[in-house]
């Protein structure tokens, strides 16, 4: 493009600006609707159009070699209003005594002044809509703004729609070249309302094109797993606690695809406690019964030890072999382990990442389940289902997604959810308080301790800061030390001990070597210590929403009842707020909906390789009618084999596949 060299593109590279195409859909975050309003109506440091007569002849004053201030007095309604532009000192060329302009700024009450901005033509302030973009310091809003217009005007024939016309119809929706143009150059309110509309379609909707058309492609064909169903069923009568409706429902989706030739794709959501190992542990069963072998692949160490003992006193008494594959697996062991695996002898392996080595391999993988999937990135979870010839795939979260962002960030699964707890669990009682009260809950603490039950304490650091003022694991371990023992034994867990370290700390806790457990995150996910009633959270306004739940969730595991007390001094409205969802619900998925619109769906799910999108015009909270819409028709454009051979579907057909060539999907 004209005027655009090496040094610039880079600028541009940087705002993620790499061609013609990406800088006509880097669209403004928002618009400016500049008004000519009477002074008396103007707010403090708004930004108005100011229509008087120049009442003196403008002076500049340069304050060094570069900067410089323009001063003029303008008069407007009977009042002289003294206006500045800071470096414009060009300016005084196009301003004359006694005319009438129209000058764009930012208006002081107090001083009844205007930091000028620009001169606009009659022209420009009848378009009231300035478009505002996210630039940086070496490309600035009206540069940007010029180059947007040059490549407009200069590629404007080649513009083309990509989402079918038959939806354009339907929808009402602009044709891209009338988006493009009034999201960046629109003349009123409605032009620009309109341009948006369409864009977050088209946004909504590509991204769910490409969901589908992963959903159809990577999980076609599949292994079709022919359970006795009979077998399966005394299986179920067989554990030691009866299934709840929502487990039976869920448990019936899951073999459902799991019996079919098509490859099973589906995400298990369910709150802390409801139940998911339970069901993972009858679609195991049902893959052995057929002659099939299962792996289980969770994020920590603890986590998998934890399962492996569940599943081996469940499966061995059936003659049902389970295999433990850690990165602290010694090198004897884990060859046995892996012929073990290779001919056959092991049906269920269970480990972390290291399940997915070159070195594993399978001799008939049918059921593949990942626990807490959102932690493993993409390609982790695609090189697992690479081990086996399509294996049937289920993924497991404690963390309750609101369906809001189940269909974009994982739009390409179907979804089973359970929605109920087991029978006997008792609501966990939640409180909050400020850290000036903490030695008030002190006795509360003594009872639990002296009924012969165990605490959590969890803080967000393990040392001292200096940068964060925040309670930390070390400090709160001396302290807890200094107050309880030698009463009662005080431990402490956090991520720089190696595992080795971790599972004893962990396996000490379980065995009630020590009543009080100090520790960062780390026990978030999984571990299960059913004698633990009472969990601790210092600096509670440092974590999310999501995360508290999930932390809350390592009590109330037994049948006594259990306590959370969050300990926090949020700055302002919106943190005393958080802290009184969690106060208020103990529902997982409430409050992961709550934590959506209050912080955004980034924070909730955690970091890109979740695979939560970021959207730059469309809000799947405010838009999420639309982002329904979007992928309904997008299933529907799928579901027809031929699709990519119709003609109104071409442009779709070639975006989707530049979209899988280039990998924007990972």
């Amino acid at each position: 493009m004209p005027g655009v060299g090496p040094k610039k593109a880079e600028y541009l590279n940087q705002l993620g600006i790499d061609n013609i195409n990406s800088l006509l859909n880097y669209f403004p975050f928002r618009y400016e609707n500049l008004q000519i309003k009477p002074l008396n109506e103007i707010k403090d440091q708004e930004k108005v159009i100011l229509k008087g007569q120049v009442a003196l002849e403008p002076t500049v004053n340069f304050l060094g070699r570069k900067k410089s201030i323009l001063n003029l007095r303008l008069l407007v309604e009977n009042n002289v209003v003294p206006v500045s532009f800071f470096n414009q000192p060009w300016l005084k060329k196009n301003v004359k005594v006694g005319e009438i302009i129209l000058v764009y700024g930012k208006f002081n009450n107090i001083k009844k002044s205007l930091a000028g901005i620009k001169i606009l033509s009659n022209s420009e302030a009848l378009n009231s809509m300035q478009p505002i973009y996210s630039v940086n310091k070496n490309i600035g809003q009206k540069e940007l703004i010029k180059l947007i217009h040059l490549a407009f005007e200069q590629y404007r024939d080649l513009i083309q729609n990509v989402v079918p016309s038959t939806l354009i119809q339907k929808y009402k929706l602009l044709n891209l070249v009338d988006v493009i143009n009034w999201m960046h150059f629109p003349k009123s309110k409605q032009e620009a309302y309109l341009a948006l509309r369409t864009a977050k379609f088209n946004e909504f909707f590509l991204f769910q094109m490409k969901l589908q058309s992963i959903k159809k492609n990577d999980f076609s064909s599949g292994i079709s797993i022919k359970y006795n169903k009979d077998d399966v069923n005394s299986f179920i009568d067989k554990l030691p606690f009866k299934l709840t409706s929502a487990q039976v429902k869920v448990v019936n989706e899951i073999l459902f695809d799991m019996h079919d030739d098509k490859q099973m794709n589906r995400l298990l959501q369910g709150d802390v406690g409801s139940g998911k190992t339970a069901v993972a542990a009858v679609a195991m069963y049902a893959a052995i019964n057929d002659g099939y072998q299962v792996s289980l692949m969770v994020p920590t160490e603890v986590l998998a030890e934890q399962h492996a003992n569940k599943l081996a006193s469940l499966f061995e008494p059936l003659g049902i072999n389970v295999a433990l594959l850690t990165g602290n697996t010694k090198p004897k062991p884990k060859i046995s382990l892996l012929d073990g695996l290779s001919n056959g002898d092991i049906d269920i392996l269970i480990g972390t990442h290291a399940l997915i080595q070159d070195n594993v391999i399978y001799n008939n993988l049918g059921l593949i389940i990942i626990d807490e999937q959102h932690r493993f990135g993409v390609n982790q979870r695609r090189q697992l289902r690479n081990k086996g010839n399509h294996p049937n795939v289920l993924s497991m979260t404690a963390t309750p997604i609101p369906r809001t962002l189940a269909i974009t960030a994982y739009g390409e699964m179907d979804v089973s959810i359970i929605d109920e707890l087991p029978a006997g669990r008792m609501p966990i009682k939640t409180t909050w308080i400020r850290n000036n009260q903490f030695q008030s809950i002190l006795p509360f603490l003594q009872q639990r301790l002296k009924s012969g039950e165990q605490i959590y304490i969890v803080t967000p650091l393990i040392e001292d800061s200096e940068t964060l003022n925040m309670r930390n694991a070390e400090y709160i371990y001396q302290q807890f030390t200094e107050t309880f023992e030698p009463d009662y034994k005080v431990g402490i867990l956090h991520g720089r001990m190696k595992d080795s370290e971790k599972n004893s700390v962990m396996s000490d806790f379980k065995n009630n070597q020590f009543q009080i457990l100090v520790s960062t995150t780390v026990i978030e996910v999984g571990v299960d210590v059913s004698n633990a009633t009472v969990m601790i959270i210092f600096d509670a306004e440092h974590f999310g929403l999501a995360q508290l739940h999930q932390l809350r969730g390592r009590v109330g595991r037994g049948k006594r009842q259990s306590y959370c007390i969050l300990v926090a001094n949020p700055k302002n409205e919106l943190g005393a707020k958080r802290m009184n969802v969690m106060v208020d619900s103990n529902d997982g998925f409430v409050i992961s909906q709550r934590d959506l619109e209050l912080r955004g769906p980034g924070d909730i799910v955690g970091n890109k390789q979740s695979g939560v999108p970021e959207f730059k015009v469309g809000d799947p909270i405010r838009d999420m009618t639309m982002l329904n819409i979007a992928q309904q028709e997008a299933i529907q454009i799928v579901s027809n084999n031929d699709w990519q051979k119709r003609p109104e579907n071409k442009n779709l057909a070639i975006f989707i596949e530049k979209s899988f060539s280039e990998k924007i999907l990972d």
